[in-house]
C-alpha cells in the first residue's frame, strides 16, 4: 500500500488517431504525492496538465485533457495501464496533441511500463473510500457508485448490432493482475459508417483496421476477428477505469455503468468529487508521518512483472 512511480525513463512512438501524424510519449519516474502528470514539449515551452477531472475539456470520442489553449486527448487507454498496474507518480511527456493510438488497447502501455519496471516508494498511498451511493443518469444511461472494499466494476452495454447486442461485465474485481488478464487487451471499436462521418470531418486519420474493431451493418471486418467474445464490453470497463483515474488516487468502491461512454464517466466524476459525504481520503499504511519525499531508489523496492 505504499506509492508507486517506474524505476526508469522510457518512450514509444505511434499515430495519434485523430490527427494521424506521429506523436512521441516519453514515460519519467515522479516524485512521491507528485500524481500523474501529462506535459505538453512541442511548443516554446514545456507546458503541464495535471490528469485530473477538472483537468477535462471534452469527452467526444475520447477523453482530452487541457490547460489554456493546449490540449492531450485520448488519455485514457495510457491512463487505464497506469491505474491498473498501480501507479500514483507518472510524469508524461507527449510532443502533440494526442497519444499514441497503438493497437486500440493498452496493451501497448502495459508492456511499455513493465519494461521500465516499477518502483515502490516510501510514502504511504492514498485510496478514496466511497462512504454512500452516488448515481447520475442520462436518458436510459447510468451511472452509480457504492461502498465496497476493494475496487469492483459491473459494465452493461446493448447495441443493437448482431455482433454485439448485450453484453454484461459484472463484479470483476479489479487488483493486481486483473487488468492485464481481463480488460488490457480490449481494443476500441467503431462502425464504419461512424469512421467515414470522421474521414470526412478530417478527423481519424489513423484509424486502421490494426488499432480499431470496425463494424459494417452485418459484423466484424477486422480478419484477425475479436480477441475475446466480449471485447467490446471489456473494453468500454478499460474506458472507465482510465476515466476513474482522473480522481488522482486509487479508489474503494463498486461502480456499476449501464450503456455508459466518456460524458458518462465524467458525470459521475463531477458528482462523486461534488456531493458531501460521498468519499472519504484514507491512506493505506499506518507510517503516514514520514517525511521523506520523492523518489528514491536506493531505497525502493523493485516489483517484479
Amino acid at each position: 500500500m505504499r506509492q508507486r512511480t517506474i524505476a526508469e525513463k522510457i518512450s514509444c512512438t505511434g499515430i495519434g488517431l485523430h490527427s494521424g501524424a506521429p506523436v512521441q510519449v516519453t514515460l519519467h519516474p515522479a516524485r512521491s504525492d507528485s500524481g500523474i502528470v501529462f506535459v505538453r514539449t512541442d511548443g516554446t515551452r514545456s507546458v503541464e496538465i495535471p490528469a485530473r477531472a477538472e483537468a477535462v475539456g471534452s469527452t467526444q470520442f475520447a477523453t482530452t485533457l487541457g490547460k489554456g489553449t493546449l490540449r492531450v486527448s485520448t488519455v485514457e487507454h495510457l491512463l487505464a495501464a497506469v491505474c491498473g498496474l498501480g501507479i500514483d507518480n507518472l510524469r508524461i511527456e507527449v510532443d502533440g496533441p494526442e497519444l499514441p493510438v497503438m493497437d486500440g488497447s493498452s496493451a501497448s502501455f502495459v508492456y511499455l511500463i513493465r519494461s521500465a519496471g516499477l518502483f515502490e516508494q516510501r510514502r504511504p498511498r492514498r485510496v478514496l473510500r466511497v462512504r454512500r451511493p452516488v448515481e447520475v443518469s442520462d436518458g436510459e444511461r447510468i451511472a452509480r457508485i457504492e461502498p465496497h472494499r476493494g475496487f469492483r466494476i459491473s459494465y452493461h452495454i446493448d447495441f443493437q448490432h448482431p455482433a454485439i447486442g448485450k453484453q454484461s461485465l459484472v463484479n470483476l474485481e479489479v487488483r493486481e493482475g486483473t487488468f492485464e488478464r481481463e480488460l488490457c487487451r480490449a481494443r476500441t471499436f467503431g462502425f464504419l459508417h461512424e469512421v467515414q462521418a470522421l474521414w470526412r470531418a478530417g478527423l481519424g486519420q489513423g484509424g486502421a483496421l490494426d488499432n480499431t474493431i470496425v463494424l459494417d451493418e452485418r459484423g466484424v471486418l477486422n480478419p484477425e476477428g475479436l480477441r475475446m467474445p466480449d471485447e467490446f464490453v471489456r473494453h468500454k470497463a478499460l474506458d472507465l477505469l482510465g476515466d476513474l483515474a482522473l480522481l488522482g488516487h486509487p479508489i474503494e468502491g463498486h461502480v456499476r455503468i449501464v450503456r455508459g461512454g466518456h460524458a458518462l464517466h465524467q458525470k459521475l466524476l463531477r458528482a462523486m468529487l461534488e456531493t458531501p459525504g460521498v468519499l472519504e481520503a484514507v491512506r493505506g499504511s499506518e507510517d503516514a508521518g514520514f517525511e521523506a519525499e520523492g523518489f528514491e531508489p536506493l531505497e525502493a523496492v523493485r516489483i517484479p512483472a
